[in-house]
């Protein structure tokens, strides 16, 4: 049994034994991250907390490879992230997503703007202990690592002040979700709002969205259109929509094209926008019920996996459907969402777009876009390593600003999450496939924070109870709590009282102001609607961003 102890025993730095803490700090913290406490879980972020009790219990791993993991995990996490929020970052800032963005960069800017009075009137805490107490109060996981790469760079010995980071994180990390989740309750009840109503306006609100294309069959009954074609039918309604089908008055079913005439009691089986439906039926007649697919017919509807990268950014339009295949396509599912399939639209791998037309003609286009599932399951291991490769290169380009000594670097933290966010938006143009399966995506992201969050607990644990069990650290929890709720009050009442933003809206940016999975999964969960993760969406991208850069600027202007 001797081997049992020496391989267990704390001062062993030993390769199967630093595998072996690794592997238990993992397991038991995820296990314990599961556990629900008022509705809400901690979930990974336990990996710390247990890897702080067992480097307080004199756990060690050799200094320069727990380095190294903990940045291969914090590059992977990173990476990862940027590939999920890259294809909505810029479209985040269109006119919907701009005034959430805008509440978000002030939830931010309150949040820097506390820390900095907290170091100027406290004056007995550390930037670095407070940029890691503003890490953790927010929930950001990515600014903590960015956070102690930077001060790294200033000073390659400055192990301290990175450990001591990773301890003002944990000290403020259990508040600040707790925080997240009573400004919400907080701005509810100052309001007196009341959630069914707000889910209405929600619903009311979706059930008018022209995000997701609406499917409607017309009876032509206008003699105005009567002998027009298709185009001169865009013209006269100048608006997007596709013709799926027609059927003629004596039944006959087809697949128009752009010179196909229209005529009177014609079926139109069109997808369209659904704000636009009224104008349709003002144009071509009223709506009618119709199963087109137990109507007889040669044509069927069927959908279409990409899957080969050669048509990776293709617009639609130069498929050449309609002559080529005498295939229509009317739709385009992406991620979940179903997106209006017009010529313009470039096609990414992974897309599964709807066609209609005969089986053998779809069958032909089937081929020749791949449609296979098996594909779409093997990573694209050459996108993934370029894009560290770029990453780590952008993330060592030194910026100079003025003022401030050392120039500044994105970092291991930075440097991949740029070079993922355009990878994964501007990717095809040079021909690299950036489609990862949901599974495995949260595989390696999972894997990643894991592998930082046990290192960070690790190399923090020895001095972690000296530090935090007294006064400094209950200091520092209040330093916490206030980065977190009092940015947040504010912004919900500018965001309720001015603007009038529905409540399940301010739930959604709350969480994704703070990164705070956590904050979306319980506001999910106590409203039964989606709409919390659409605004959570829509301010992430940009609110991972400026948390990352926040935090390093911080360190490098004060430390």
């Amino acid at each position: 049994m001797e081997w049992i102890q020496q391989l267990l025993s704390p001062g062993n730095m030993a390769l199967a034994s630093t595998i072996l803490l690794y592997s238990f700090v993992i397991a038991v913290g995820v296990y314990l991250g599961k556990l629900r406490i008022g509705g809400v879980s901690l979930g990974v972020t336990f990996v710390l907390f247990v890897g702080l009790v067992m480097g307080h219990l004199g756990y060690k791993v050799n200094p320069e490879v727990l380095h190294f993991i903990r940045e291969f995990g914090l590059i992977l996490f990173i990476f990862s992230i940027g590939l999920q929020v890259g294809p909505g970052f810029f479209s985040s800032f269109k006119k919907g997503g701009m005034l959430l963005n805008g509440l978000a960069v002030l939830i931010i800017a309150l949040n820097v703007a506390i820390v900095l009075a907290i170091f100027y009137i406290d004056g007995n805490t550390t930037i670095t202990a407070l940029v890691g107490i503003m890490s953790g109060a927010v929930t950001n996981t990515p600014g903590l690592g960015a956070a102690q790469q930077a001060i790294l760079q200033v000073d390659p010995g400055a192990y301290q002040q990175s450990e001591e980071m990773a301890m003002g994180y944990a000290a403020a990390y259990p508040l600040g979700v707790v925080g997240i989740i009573l400004s919400m309750f907080l701005v509810r009840a100052i309001f007196r709002v009341k959630i069914e109503k707000e889910i209405q306006e929600i619903e009311e609100d979706t059930a008018n969205s022209q995000l997701k294309p609406h499917i409607v069959t017309f009876k032509v009954t206008n003699v105005l259109i009567d002998g027009k074609n298709l185009i001169q039918l865009h013209d006269i309604i100048s608006c997007n929509f596709v013709v799926s089908r027609l059927k003629d008055k004596d039944g006959n079913v087809i697949i128009p094209n752009s010179q196909t005439v229209v005529h009177l009691d014609d079926m139109l089986y069109i997808v369209l926008s659904a704000q636009d439906e009224e104008r349709f039926k003002a144009v071509i007649g009223p709506e009618v019920d119709m199963d087109w697919e137990a109507t007889p017919s040669p044509v069927v509807s069927r959908r279409i996996v990409v899957t080969k990268s050669e048509f990776n950014g293709v617009p639609i339009g130069q498929l050449r459907l309609r002559m080529g295949y005498s295939l229509n396509a009317t739709r385009v599912n992406r991620a979940g969402v179903d997106l209006l399939a017009s010529p313009g639209l470039r096609l990414q791998v992974g897309d599964r777009m709807t066609v209609v037309g005969q089986e053998a003609d779809i069958k032909r286009l089937a081929e020749k876009l791949g449609n296979s599932m098996k594909r779409l399951n093997e990573p694209n291991m050459i996108t993934l390593f370029v894009g560290i490769f770029l990453g780590i290169l952008v993330g060592s380009i030194p910026i100079a600003f003025p003022g401030v000594s050392v120039p500044m670097k994105l970092g291991l933290a930075g440097g991949p999450l740029v070079v993922a966010i355009l990878i994964s938006r501007f990717g095809y143009k040079i021909k690299l496939v950036t489609y990862t399966s949901s599974s495995a995506s949260l595989l390696m992201r999972e894997i990643g924070i894991c592998l930082f969050l046990a290192s960070v607990g690790i190399a923090s644990g020895a001095g972690f109870a000296d530090t935090v069990f007294n006064s400094t650290g209950m200091w520092w929890v209040i330093w916490g709590f206030m980065i977190t709720f009092i940015p947040l009050l504010v912004v919900g009442c500018i965001a309720r009282g001015i603007y009038k933003i529905n409540l399940l809206t301010i739930m959604g940016l709350f969480g994704g102001g703070m990164t705070d999975p956590p904050a979306l999964a319980y506001a999910n969960n106590s409203t039964g609607n989606d709409a919390p993760a659409v605004a959570y969406s829509t301010v992430y991208p940009l609110t991972m961003f400026l948390r990352v850069v926040a935090a390093q600027v911080l360190v490098l202007c004060l430390a």
